[in-house]
């Protein structure tokens, strides 16, 4: 049979392999912003996981836009040498496609590394002062952050630029903004983070005009024939908060920016906002953005069964699919979904043995 999820896609002037992305997934563990050998161990290990495209985790654009002392960043010639050799190494050893998510973290920043507490850094810990859409902090115990100014807006819109000419250097094949979970950007898009009264707080448009200069500002400089696009939020999941509609409208905008994809997820704006769990619990959000704003739409959200992300693709819900832990807990996931689909995957040369053809176990 011939799979969906197996087939080739076309994004911009990249073709990826197949219909499966390793999403971004911050592993904390930099060096003022340097990845280190983790990440070499961690990417050369996916650079072969069956997915046409792994995403690096989120990747700051500045020191204090990180979210943990431990977070990657894109800001110094160190940042960049580093990320270089590890994505470099990956490549020469994998068959997949590699992007960049660029961030800014906004309230969110200051914190301690998820097996450290995960709350905000306290006196002792070296915290730094965040920086938001307003002064509302992210949850009880956090820091409150200063209200970014128009000179703090054209400081941060330059240093994504600047991120995105290293990731460029660099040769990534794809570059994503992050828009979502709770992030500067996208505490500038939800009612519920800004609460400003000048031109970028209000309404939906006001509160799109600082991302979509960014947006702006980076396409200018990325080659068309390069994708770029932005994982934004389908949900607050809270009243009040940003809808599926309003996914559509920021969809849209982005798109005559230039923007070739969106990717949909939800959640992370507020500490006591619990998102959803189910399987898939993104893809109307995503669906919904796919056929109103007609522009390539990516979908992650807890997928574990190849099947199902097959039939969200057949049925034209999601052009691509994006997993995260279910590479964390079966790194080879992707040879496993191809073979449930009937289809197949590149493997290392020195990983053949353990193929069908040469290892009964693996005909199932």
């Amino acid at each position: 049979m011939t799979s969906a999820l197996f087939s080739p896609f076309a994004l911009a002037g990249v073709t990826l392999a197949n219909r499966l992305v390793v999403s971004p997934m911050c592993q904390y563990s930099g060096h003022d912003g340097c990845a280190t050998d983790w990440h070499l161990m961690h990417l050369g290990m996916l650079a072969n996981s069956g997915a046409g495209l792994v995403i690096v985790e989120a990747t700051h654009v500045e020191r204090h836009a990180r979210i943990t002392h431990g977070c990657l960043g894109l800001y110094s010639d160190d940042n960049e040498a580093a990320l270089a050799r590890v994505v470099g190494s990956a490549r020469r050893a994998g068959t997949a496609k590699f992007g960049i998510q660029l961030a800014h973290s906004g309230r969110k920043g200051s914190a301690q590394k998820p097996w450290e507490g995960a709350q905000a850094l306290k006196v002792g810990q070296d915290p730094w002062e965040t920086i938001a859409a307003s002064a509302l902090p992210y949850g009880d115990g956090w820091h409150t952050p200063r209200e970014a100014t128009e000179a703090d807006l054209n400081l941060i819109r330059d240093a994504f630029v600047s991120a995105a000419q290293r990731a460029l250097r660099i040769g990534f094949d794809e570059i994503e903004l992050h828009m979502a979970h709770g992030y500067l950007l996208h505490g500038f898009l939800s009612p519920l983070s800004n609460t400003r009264t000048d031109q970028y707080g209000g309404s939906l448009e006001n509160r799109l005009r600082f991302p979509l200069s960014v947006a702006k500002a980076v396409r200018a400089l990325v080659p068309k024939g390069l994708p770029l696009g932005a994982r934004i939020t389908g949900s607050d999941w809270r009243d009040g908060g940003l809808s599926p509609d309003d996914a559509v409208a920021v969809a849209k905008a982005l798109k005559a920016e230039g923007l070739d994809f969106v990717c949909v997820s939800s959640g992370g704006l507020i500490a006591d906002i619990r998102t959803p769990t189910e399987a898939g619990y993104n893809v109307p959000l995503a669906a919904q953005v796919r056929q109103d704003a007609h522009i390539a739409t990516r979908v992650v959200g807890g997928f574990i069964d190849p099947k199902h992300a097959e039939e969200v693709v057949n049925a034209g819900q999601a052009d691509l699919i994006a997993a995260g832990r279910i590479y964390l807990d079966d790194p080879h996931w992707g040879w496993h979904a191809a073979k449930a689909l009937g289809a197949e995957v590149p493997r290392p040369v020195q990983y053949a043995r353990a193929a069908p053809a040469m290892w009964a176990p693996a005909k199932g």
